[in-house]
């Protein structure tokens, strides 16, 4: 995977960066009928910051990929986290309803012994 990055204009500073793609499109691998979501990722950069063009192509890459709600969610914060090594970090998927149910999957991590203030400002 290869997401690009650059250096963080204010490493001493905590501060929340949120980008929200709200055309996400996978595939369901039971059916093969699309799935569509509202990525949210929010987080706390530390020394590097994720460049938005090169996240818009990652993502794009799940367009037609199988895979379910819980493990795409799961599988792009784990990549997403590991890029940019924030000092805090949390991805929400907001899945457009089918058969009357809708769902959220989030995930969220930190790096050991950050206690900063996190805050929310989407919601859906």
């Amino acid at each position: 995977m290869d997401i690009e990055t650059f250096p963080n204009p204010n490493p001493g500073r905590n501060y929340t960066i949120q980008h929200i793609q709200e055309e996400f499109t996978s595939t369901c691998p039971m059916t093969g009928h699309p799935d569509y979501a509202t990525i949210v990722f929010s987080y706390v950069p530390d020394e590097i910051c994720i460049e938005l063009k090169a996240m818009k192509v990652y993502l794009h890459s799940y367009r037609n990929k199988g895979i379910f709600f819980e493990a795409v969610t799961n599988q792009i914060f784990e990549d997403l986290f590991a890029v940019t090594k924030p000092r805090w970090a949390r991805l929400e998927t907001i899945w457009r309803g089918r058969g009357g149910i809708r769902s959220n999957v989030v995930v969220e991590d930190a790096q050991d012994g950050y206690d900063g203030p996190v805050t929310f400002p989407f919601s859906a």
